[in-house]
């Protein structure tokens, strides 16, 4: 299927929109005001000294785990499958080297660390989540490694030499060894430029094996889309859902989750639990870096939902799954 097939492409005008009808598209101004508010924002002291990060190699194994590699990268190991979620390993989330967020937290992983992976899965083509010369060096050293993009997505790998691509629409799977892989809709947005806004889809990922499932948001202003995937999918056992960037609620609330509405998610999905993705490892927005776990877990005090439902982990923070 090409994108302008699909029924989620806008023809008329020439892009992706949400399952609403909906479109992200900021003014000049709104951009501007944005840029004001960040670089108007109180000093962060997580910014200039990060964050604690643990070894996952100095952490037993279990056969069934995740880590949190940092941002939204998970590494998720399931009965000896291994799939690694938006892998950004570069100092930067920018097209550039020298300009741009800039990680706070190294990686807890690099890509010559990675186990023999199964699938990489993209959410969509912002430069927090779709790395390229973080997929190339992964396709480099696994070239048999499936790697999951939405719609539009396929060309840009291929046209950085990687070549083992599944480019699937909402709703549509693909079946690898024993887990369906199903791509599903989220409330976001796309873009790598100023000229290519909404021309590539975005999206939220299902796992399912025989008896275990994952669900991977990358990113998502909160949505009924979670209701519905799980009406249409079934709860997961482990759900990755963002919790971070979120600040100035105005501009961010199409496009990022507060932690209170990552846990309205959670509910909406019935996972049996949850990690915590899209924090603590680039500074993107205004509010500070610690804050979103602290918010996360006072939601789940007053929502009276055990502390360990919805995680967030610190990085390099390997997690044993129940079964």
């Amino acid at each position: 299927m090409t994108e302008k097939n699909s029924p989620n492409f806008n023809v008329s005008e020439g892009h992706f929109e949400n399952t609403d009808g909906t479109a992200n598209e900021k003014s000049l101004v709104e951009l501007l005001s944005l840029a004001r508010a960040y670089f108007n924002s109180p000093n962060d002291p997580n910014e200039n000294f990060g964050f604690n990060v643990l070894d996952p190699n100095n952490q037993p194994d279990s056969e069934r785990q995740v880590v949190w590699i940092g941002h939204s990268t998970l590494l998720v190991s399931i009965d000896g499958m291994h799939i690694l979620t938006d892998p950004v390993f570069s100092d930067r989330a920018s097209p550039f080297s020298f300009a741009g967020p800039k990680r706070v937290a190294p990686p807890a992983l690099t890509a010559e660390q990675m186990p023999k992976l199964t699938a990489i899965l993209i959410s969509h083509n912002h430069y927090d989540h779709l790395d390229l010369p973080s997929l190339t060096e992964l396709a480099k050293r696994q070239p048999k490694t499936f790697f999951l993009v939405p719609l539009g997505l396929k060309l840009l790998l291929n046209n950085n030499g990687i070549t083992n691509v599944v480019e699937l629409d909402w709703w549509q799977q693909t079946t690898i060894g024993e887990a369906t892989f199903t791509a599903t809709p989220l409330r976001h947005w796309s873009s790598r430029s100023q000229f290519d806004r909404n021309k590539t889809q975005w999206a939220g990922w299902m796992v399912n094996w025989p008896d275990y499932s994952f669900y991977f948001a990358g990113d998502s202003g909160y949505t009924e889309d979670f209701r519905v995937t799980k009406q249409r999918l079934g709860a997961p056992n482990l759900a990755a859902l963002p919790i971070g960037a979120y600040e100035p609620r105005n501009f961010m609330r199409d496009s990022h989750m507060t932690p209170e509405e990552a846990v309205q998610a959670l509910e909406d999905m019935d996972a049996a639990q949850a990690v915590a993705v899209h924090w603590g490892t680039f500074k993107l927005t205004i509010e500070p870096l610690a804050e979103p776990p602290k918010r996360l877990r006072a939601e789940l005090a007053r929502r009276n939902l055990p502390a360990n439902r919805f995680l967030a982990l610190t990085h390099g923070q390997k997690l044993p799954l129940q079964p």
